[in-house]
């Protein structure tokens, strides 16, 4: 994992690289559509809706992602954290939200993206880290409102944590 700090929705800088145990990431294209951009095209993307109830699920997973040996939760996605601060106080998240606006962290591991209406967007994609090592890729990650279950299934299938 590189070294690669990050605004976080409690104002802090997260640096993936620094963090000990076991890290998920899931990074989202955007929560909310940008229809005033696109001109309404976002619900034709394929991939690009569904990212309120992918993180209402990783919401609803905390606990049992954490009793499965995870010890850090993170959403990421391109949008400024102002925004992202916001979404997690409506959805009581309970978890850290990072901003890559400049898209440092998502070049390095040349994460997926697409581009509309002459923006760029991460593509759904969820990383295990494990001792500062990717153990896990989720790829394509479809449907969205699932990935939570999927992950948290992959690491009873490994035998992390209880």
């Amino acid at each position: 994992m590189p070294s690669v700090p990050l605004p976080a929705t409690d104002g802090s800088l997260v640096d993936l690289a620094m963090l000990g145990g076991r890290i998920v990431v899931f990074a989202y294209p955007r929560i909310d559509r940008p229809k005033a951009c696109l001109g309404g095209t976002w619900d034709t993307i394929p991939g690009a809706r569904g990212s309120r109830l992918q993180l209402r699920e990783y919401r609803d997973h905390v606990s049992v992602l954490k009793q499965r040996g995870t010890d850090h939760l993170f959403g990421l996605s391109s949008q400024p954290v102002a925004h992202q601060r916001e979404t997690a106080e409506q959805l009581d998240l309970g978890f850290l939200m990072l901003s890559d606006p400049d898209f440092r962290l998502t070049n390095v591991l040349n994460l997926p993206t697409f581009e509309t209406g002459g923006l760029r967007f991460l593509k759904r994609v969820t990383l295990v880290v494990s001792g500062g090592i990717i153990e896990h890729v989720f790829y394509p990650v479809f449907p969205p409102y699932r990935n939570a279950s999927d992950v948290a299934a992959w690491l009873q299938a490994v035998g992390a944590g209880s």
